[in-house]
């Protein structure tokens, strides 16, 4: 069959991959002109089933609203005359009880540890490599508060099976050193053993070059601008330079899919949360964290990928609007700083922002849509990364008619 992939992130791409194993013949389209340069260029770098959760929690609309008063807050909602915006955000909210948190969390949770088996195995089978490590993730409480969030949190990992350990504030050192070089105090930790790193890009570009080597095109500096419908089908892609036509069509286009969706008349229940990092080279590798922290206080993730250290996080609700915003930006060097303070010349820190396509309640979409050959994987938000591999073969199987090893 000929397949159309829209899109050459890592969602897109591991779609390709997995279509192409099952002897499709596939196209990818990538408006840019490499793969992985939106979402998936500079993300946090954790494979991590451990935290795979849906950020509609109880208690999230409160906190929400608190912080936008706060000028330097990890989350904030910048409102807007968009109707999409209200209403992803209304959405958001009606999915912050307790029942439909767990539903979502166990949801994601399986997709999550499903797709780490799937990346291994896709390791294991082409030797790709990205700047991969198998240290686990630190998550680190600074406060008594947090502590508490971190019981509770352990709690849940061990109902679920996840291996972790609760750490008592004397041995977060004993995990990651370079915390005792400095003078702050922790309230403890979470150790996420089997968590992963990985730089996203370097993995998403190493594939792509795979995938054409065993037989995919990738139409790069080629937009996807219209799905063209004609007796309830669709019978072509509309780019600049020409109508793509193909037997079946798979939109993996992160944020930018809703828009492409909208021109086949289906609405996309996602929305961009613009996600701010830095990256730069590690000047002190014992200055440096071992693996990776995930740091509570501020929502932040510091992440060694190889020589370089990564610092991600921040969430901004403002639509597409791709200016960096100063305060996001001084938080995140803030507390990289406060926490590694040695571990790099930062004024030589690359910035980076971009937009995660986040759905109101968590889990990814995937599957066929209303129109028979038309197919998505969209809305991964802050997990595309973590997920990829896992809804990618989801997708590949669904497409082939076998039944998947885990729920869509």
């Amino acid at each position: 069959m000929r397949i159309i992939v829209i899109g050459a992130g890592v969602v897109g791409t591991t779609s390709a991959w997995y279509l192409l194993k099952d002897g499709h013949d596939v196209t990818v389209v990538e408006r840019n002109a490499h793969s992985a340069m939106e979402t998936s260029y500079a993300n946090a770098g954790g494979i991590c089933p451990g935290f795979a959760g849906p950020w509609a929690a109880p208690g999230m609309p409160w906190k929400a609203l608190r912080w936008l008063f706060q000028d330097s807050a990890p989350l904030k909602v910048r409102p807007r005359f968009d109707p999409a915006q209200w209403k992803w955000l209304a959405q958001f909210t009606a999915n912050c009880t307790r029942s439909r948190f767990a539903q979502n969390k166990a949801r994601m949770q399986a997709m999550a540890h499903y797709s780490k088996r799937c990346l291994t195995e896709l390791v294991e089978e082409t030797g790709i490599e990205y700047d991969a490590a198998h240290k686990g993730i630190l998550h680190l409480f600074t406060t008594d508060a947090e502590m508490t969030i971190g019981h509770a949190s352990s709690r849940v990992l061990t109902e679920m099976g996840i291996e972790h350990r609760l750490l008592q504030p004397s041995e977060i050192v004993q995990i990651e050193p370079a915390l005792g070089l400095r003078s702050q105090t922790f309230s403890g930790g979470i150790h996420l053993t089997t968590d992963e790193t990985g730089d996203c890009r370097l993995f998403t570009q190493a594939l792509a070059i795979l995938a054409e080597q065993r037989g995919a095109r990738f139409l790069y500096n080629t937009d996807a601008t219209r799905l063209l419908i004609k007796n309830g089908r669709i019978h072509g892609l509309e780019t600049p330079q020409e109508t793509l036509e193909a037997d079946a069509y798979v939109v993996a286009a992160g944020p930018f899919s809703r828009s492409l969706l909208a021109s086949a008349g289906l609405s996309a229940p996602i929305y961009p949360v613009k996600g701010y990092s830095l990256t730069c080279t590690i000047s002190d590798n014992q200055a440096a964290p071992v693996s990776c922290v995930m740091d509570e206080h501020s929502k932040v993730m510091i992440t060694r990928l190889g020589s370089r250290l990564r610092a991600a996080g921040m969430a901004e609700l403002a639509g597409f609007d791709p200016t960096p915003t100063p305060s996001a930006r001084r938080l995140l060097l803030e507390r990289v700083k406060t926490l590694f303070p040695n571990a790099s010349d930062y004024d030589k820190a690359e910035w980076w922002c971009g937009f995660r396509p986040m759905t109101p309640d968590g889990p990814a979409r995937l599957g066929q849509s209303v129109i028979d050959n038309l197919f998505i994987n969209i809305g991964h938000g802050s997990n595309g990364w973590t997920q990829a591999c896992g809804t990618s073969r989801v997708l590949a199987d669904l497409m082939a008619g076998r039944t998947p090893q885990v729920s869509a």
